[in-house]
């Protein structure tokens, strides 16, 4: 069963089994620009993308959001959004902030502000959170994203025990050189045949937008192409690997717990 079944949410089941296998294909950067949408939108219609996560700061964060709220297939999480750095000749420099990163207060302000207007847009708390460029993973940003993730009871990007995050499928190596073998789709088919078991998360940045400001833009309509190559779908079903969204990730849980029940029943 992959998450094109419309009763996927219903029929879910957590198997006795400790080699089964979830993917969610989360889309990064939604509502950044008209043409990252347009990218994101056809690697979910024709491709395997079955979340995304919403800046919602930017100009074409609103088509974003309504095209979410059409389509509940598209899971929504929120992409906190504080600022994006590049490498320079003189080290990681900001291409721009939203605020300094070394203001505590500012930063917590920032985050509650931008859930704030994730619930305006969309109608409804985040399906999941994650950060532009991760900066969840360090302090400030780190408790207090994890902190919020807890308040709404939604997975929080790399710190979710039971979800791992796989940032293989990425253009680009440490220092922002290109590496095109990352989104390729021969490296695609190795990260999906080296998935753990259990949930995984893999990252991507699709995009139709070749003029986008940012240090990573012309990969993003590579990543398209992979994303929407059938073969990838059809190795999916082959490795028997089970598409899902973060949307799913409740009724898995719940279907694990009672899984968990009745083999404690049983002995």
């Amino acid at each position: 069963m992959s998450i094109d079944s419309p009763d996927s949410r219903t029929e879910m089941t957590y198997p006795n089994s400790s080699g089964s296998r979830w993917l969610i294909v989360n889309a990064d950067d939604f509502g950044m620009s008209a043409g990252v949408n347009e990218g994101i939108i056809e690697s979910h219609e024709r491709g395997i993308v079955s979340s995304a996560s919403l800046m919602v700061r930017w100009p074409a964060a609103m088509e974003a959001a309504q095209y979410g709220a059409a389509n509940k297939r598209l899971a929504l999480g929120l992409h906190i959004d504080l600022g994006e750095w590049h490498c320079a000749a003189n080290g990681w420099e900001p291409l721009y902030e939203v605020v300094s990163m070394n203001d505590a207060v500012a930063v917590r302000e920032e985050i509650r502000r931008q859930l704030d207007r994730f619930r305006e847009l969309v109608g409804t708390d985040p399906t999941h959170i994650d950060s532009h460029q991760h900066v969840h993973r360090g302090e400030p940003v780190h408790g207090m994203a994890e902190e919020l993730a807890a308040e709404i009871g939604v997975p929080l990007r790399s710190f979710t025990p039971d979800i791992e995050y796989c940032g293989g499928f990425y253009g680009q190596a440490g220092q922002g050189e290109p590496w095109p073998e990352g989104i390729s789709r021969e490296g695609l088919m190795l990260l999906l045949e080296h998935l753990s078991p259990g949930i995984t998360e893999l990252g991507c940045h699709p995009g139709c937008d070749d003029d986008l400001k940012t240090m990573y833009c012309r990969e993003r309509r590579r990543e398209v192409e992979v994303l929407c190559d059938p073969e990838i779908a059809d190795a999916i079903d082959r490795l028997q690997i089970e598409r899902i969204s973060y949307a799913d990730v409740p009724t898995l849980r719940a279907a694990r717990r009672q899984t968990d029940k009745l083999e404690r029943n049983e002995t």
